[in-house]
């Protein structure tokens, strides 16, 4: 069967979430109600069930991941609006990685590796060039940086 998730949301009451997807063999658009019962597990448990896992492989894992937090959000009393807003200042790349505890840096770090193989070029790939050399037009905007300034040598 295959299925292609168009749209996924969540469902405060009961917990649920929600997925909008379509049957390719069939063209069906159809909705899927998937309850979240157990809050102390994580997304990727989800995923891998049994009864979900053919509807949420095409759902990356880090989307369940923020629909899991925003029904957990929700669960502590916090509103949609105050959810998605923590969601948003919390940037990545801003975020100390040496301050997280071992299960949430395997975590970031699954994700850097799930990125890193999807932008991979693989010897199969039809764009694949093996020794690719680009030139960079001479009148491209530089950046600048302390070290590039010209400084005499007296100074050191």
């Amino acid at each position: 069967m295959s299925i292609v998730a168009k749209r996924c949301g969540v469902k405060f009451i009961p917990p649920s979430i929600i997925l909008i997807y379509e049957n390719k063999n069939t063209s069906k658009i159809r909705k899927r109600v998937i309850p979240v019962r157990n809050f102390s597990q994580y997304s990727e448990r989800l995923k891998h069930h049994v009864r979900h896992s053919i509807y949420l492989e095409s759902v990356s894992l880090a989307q369940l991941e923020r629909l899991h937090l925003i029904l957990r959000d929700h669960l502590k009393g916090l509103s949609l609006e105050e959810s998605l807003a923590a969601r948003r200042r919390s940037d990545p790349n801003d975020e100390d990685l040496n301050k997280l505890s071992d299960d949430e840096l395997n975590r970031r770090k699954a994700q850097m590796d799930e990125l890193f193989e999807r932008n991979r070029k693989h010897k199969e790939d039809p764009d694949f060039v093996y020794d690719l050399e680009v030139e960079f037009p001479e009148n491209s905007v530089r950046e600048t940086c302390s070290w590039d300034e010209e400084q005499s040598d007296e100074e050191f």
